[in-house]
């Protein structure tokens, strides 16, 4: 008797030994195999009402060819304890790969913008899909951190650490951006953490360019060492604090199936550049952040204060989803990545807090929820247009709101991967 099994056909004996071999079930599970580490940022200073939007490079990080599993991070202070959000919102962390010259060291990079290619170094973005520089991180999330999944199922992983990825004379290396704004104190607590400009006093961003006056908040306006608006007489010491951030990996191996990082915006739409004998050329435009607008006075009433943002985009290279999930900001209630037939490919819903301690502050976005569809059940077809729905209530006024969707994606199955491997040996020579 004879069957199919993916592309190949096979004897039934033959396929029922394959099935059992150990090598075709040691990718099943890699609890034993998962090394994990706790590492540390560089220190940080925070007073009331103080900003730091801060890039450090070349940050402790698992070496070698690996398959990252999963990446958690919190703030914590120099006694190794959780610090809540309501005295210090964590905006966001992100961490971003990049190459490095053998011949050069981190100090030579800007501390205050994401590394800019050049000789020196070159950044090593995901797989998409906003524009160059923008949104290329490989890990990164909110005041959500502590309250949201990141685990990445067996056999899946994000590989790195490939020599054959990294150019000659350079290295791989990691860098953080860590966006924290210490609101105790502060007059207004959910504006500070909005970077609502007014409440910081500013017109001009950290380059000294104009802010143009319809902006009302957002990130030009909380920057690196600004201050937001505190209660008048307030004082409170500074206090020393560190991005704490735990990583899972596994050592690399023929059997693990590598997943691509993709990210999209809300705010993206594609800028049409030329036409061409290739057709129309065009290029993302994520600005990553928006704002949301108060609903008018009969809507409070009615309790009917929904933003709904969305935006429709293809994706040139697709696969099945492995892992999604959404980075919203005080007010989300949720976002939605639909398919090209409107079927749902995955919803993010947060949580938010009910008390004062860390991980469950009242009033913050604690956690997002997560989607791990069963490997096969949900796929991107190559070119398929989503539609990103990101919806807010607006009962108030949000500045500088985000609207993103995180996706892992795998180009094959894992059945698909062994078989590619496998194919490799004379053992199916002839059979």
């Amino acid at each position: 008797m004879w069957f199919v099994y993916g592309d190949f056909l096979f004897p039934l004996a033959i396929l029922l030994m394959l099935l059992g071999t150990p090598c075709l079930g040691s990718f099943v599970k890699s609890e034993d195999k998962i090394k994990s580490s706790v590492f540390l940022s560089p220190k940080f200073e925070l007073g009331p009402g103080s900003v730091i939007n801060r890039y450090y490079y070349d940050i402790d990080f698992p070496r070698g060819h690996i398959a990252i599993k999963s990446f958690n991070a919190e703030v914590i202070d120099e006694a190794g304890n959780s610090i809540p959000l309501h005295e210090t919102y964590l905006h966001h962390w992100v961490v971003a790969r990049y190459h490095k010259s053998k011949h050069v060291t981190h100090r030579e990079y800007d501390s205050h913008r994401m590394l800019q290619n050049s000789d020196n170094g070159v950044l090593v973005r995901n797989s998409g899909i906003c524009q160059e520089n923008t949104l290329g991180q490989y890990f990164g999330l909110g005041s959500e951190t502590r309250g949201t999944a990141t685990d990445i199922p067996d056999p899946f992983g994000i590989e790195i650490g490939n020599p054959a990825e990294i150019p000659e004379g350079f290295e791989e290396k990691w860098l953080v951006n860590v966006h924290a704004i210490d609101t105790r104190g502060a007059e207004d607590k959910l504006g500070c953490t909005e970077c609502k400009c007014d409440l910081y006093n500013v017109t001009v961003d950290e380059y000294g360019r104009p802010i143009r006056p319809d902006y009302k908040g957002g990130l030009l306006c909380c920057y690196d060492y600004s201050q937001c608006k505190l209660k008048e007489g307030f004082e409170g010491p500074k206090r020393s604090l560190y991005l704490k951030y735990t990583i899972k990996w596994v050592d690399w191996n023929d059997f693990i199936v590598p997943v691509k990082i993709y990210i999209i915006d809300v705010t993206d739409t594609l800028l049409q550049l030329s036409d061409s004998s290739k057709g129309l050329n065009s290029e993302h435009s994520c600005k990553v952040e928006y704002l949301v607008e108060s609903c008018s006075t009969d809507y409070k009433e009615g309790n009917g204060c929904v933003n709904v943002r969305r935006t429709s985009l293809p994706l040139q290279t697709g696969g099945y989803v492995i892992y999604g999930v959404a980075h919203q900001h005080s007010g989300g209630i949720g976002s939605t990545l639909y398919g090209q037939d409107g079927r749902v490919i995955c919803s993010s819903i947060p949580s938010y807090g009910n008390g004062n301690e860390a991980g469950n502050e009242a009033g913050y976005i604690v956690g997002m929820s997560t989607c791990y569809p069963q490997p096969g059940s949900v796929k991107i077809i190559d070119g398929e247009t989503l539609t990103l729905e990101s919806s807010y209530n607006n009962s108030q006024e949000h500045t500088g709101v985000m609207g993103l969707f995180y996706l892992l994606v795998a180009e094959q199955l894992p059945y698909q991967q062994y078989f590619r491997h496998s194919t490799r040996s004379s053992f199916f020579v002839n059979v």
